[in-house]
């Protein structure tokens, strides 16, 4: 394992800074939690997506399963609420996160995270939307930057307006897929319209096999030519999970298609960008032209607005972006992002969103439910250097 103290690191926060950016969190309360700093390599790349194994500082030791450096605290948290056996949580947490930095990006590999979650069912999701959000605001503003701003985004509106304009379901779950994992939904919408694509050349073959037993004794096959062929699988994933992508793959590939004109509407979907209220009248707007109901399905939205007013939060900061995502595979509702015009929106200073499926992705039977936010202190100092 990297030595911690090796990485690249971020500048010191001044001490009175610090305290000014907890502030909120300490307010907030809940159980401080501090999970490991390892986690399975396997289980992060299924939660995230692909789209994140290139950010991940991978650990490798003989005969155990690789293993990364913490890249965020959400799924160790969530796996701890879940030990618990409580049906509600709420929980606080400080402490350092690693990520490779693209290179030449000058972004720290080893950095400071302060955090919230909340946990099991809710009286009201909306309020505790915008209590999270709320909350990464005051922390981020605590900072002394005066050029912040609040992007939103919404993944679980992007799926019911697809499924409102009569998307097949396959063909729904696999671009929200797409789109949570922030991959391209462009690339997706392409791959879904049409003829099936051909397989592809060699493992195309042995691909399509699999998909067509059944999960167990296709990973069984899978495991067993591996072992014919001496072959020693890095990444981190098993057989049967390996076999379980392969699956959802062919069913997508032979399943129902996508027209051009609901591609065409997605695509303008994903394409509307600006001042909340102008943007829910042109998603509102593109529904009509569809014939799909859907002014149910904003109302959350309406009511978030009016409360972020209430708690402080400028409308004048705020965009709302149907196209936006974080490229981590478990936000299924809002989500959102606090940036700063001097550090660019590859710096985000704060983040956070509602991932309710993800306990029960990780084994847990309790209710659903899950909202968090962190900020990073040292991007949300106003000394801190570009």
């Amino acid at each position: 394992m990297p030595s911690p103290g090796a990485l690249p690191t971020e500048e010191t926060v001044p001490a009175d800074v610090l305290a000014a950016i907890r502030t909120p969190f300490e307010a907030f309360g809940g159980t401080r939690i501090d999970p490991p700093m390892l986690q399975p390599l396997g289980l992060l790349l299924d939660l995230t997506g692909e789209a994140m194994r290139a950010r991940l500082l991978v650990v490798e030791s003989d005969g155990a399963e690789p293993s990364v450096l913490r890249p965020d605290f959400t799924i160790p948290v969530a796996q701890a609420h879940i030990a618990s056996g409580q049906a509600r949580g709420r929980y606080i947490y400080e402490g350092k996160a690693f990520r490779v930095a693209p290179p030449g990006s000058g972004r720290a590999v080893e950095f400071l995270q302060i955090g919230a979650e909340l946990y099991g069912p809710s009286k009201d999701e909306t309020a505790d939307d915008v209590a999270m959000a709320a909350l990464a605001w005051a922390a981020a503003a605590a900072g002394g930057r005066k050029d912040l701003s609040l992007l939103l985004g919404d993944v679980g509106l992007f799926d019911n307006f697809i499924r409102a304009i009569g998307v097949p379901d396959g063909v729904a779950t696999r671009l929200t897929r797409a789109f949570a994992d922030g991959r391209s939904v462009e690339a997706e919408l392409t791959r879904v319209q049409g003829a099936p694509p051909p397989p592809p050349a060699g493992s195309g073959r042995l691909a399509g096999l699999l998909s067509d037993l059944p999960e167990a004794e296709a990973a069984a096959v899978l495991e067993e030519l591996w072992r014919l062929a001496g072959i020693q699988p890095v990444g981190g994933r098993s057989p049967g999970e390996i076999v379980h992508r392969l699956i959802e793959r062919s069913a997508g590939d032979r399943g129902p298609r996508l027209s051009p004109a609901e591609a065409g509407l997605i695509g303008r979907y994903i394409a509307i960008s600006g001042t909340p209220r102008t943007v829910l009248d042109q998603v509102e707007s593109l529904a009509y032209e569809a014939k799909a109901a859907f002014d149910l399905q904003l109302q959350p939205w309406v009511r978030r607005l009016k409360a972020l007013s209430a708690v402080g939060v400028p409308e004048a900061a705020l965009t709302l972006a149907t196209g936006f995502a974080r490229p981590f595979g478990y936000y299924d509702g809002m989500l959102f992002e606090i940036r700063s015009a001097g550090l660019g929106p590859e710096r985000p200073v704060a983040a956070g969103g509602r991932y309710d499926g993800l306990t029960a992705r990780l084994g847990g039977d309790g209710e659903p439910g899950a909202v968090g936010c962190i900020v990073r202190p040292a991007r949300a100092w106003a000394g801190a250097k570009a």
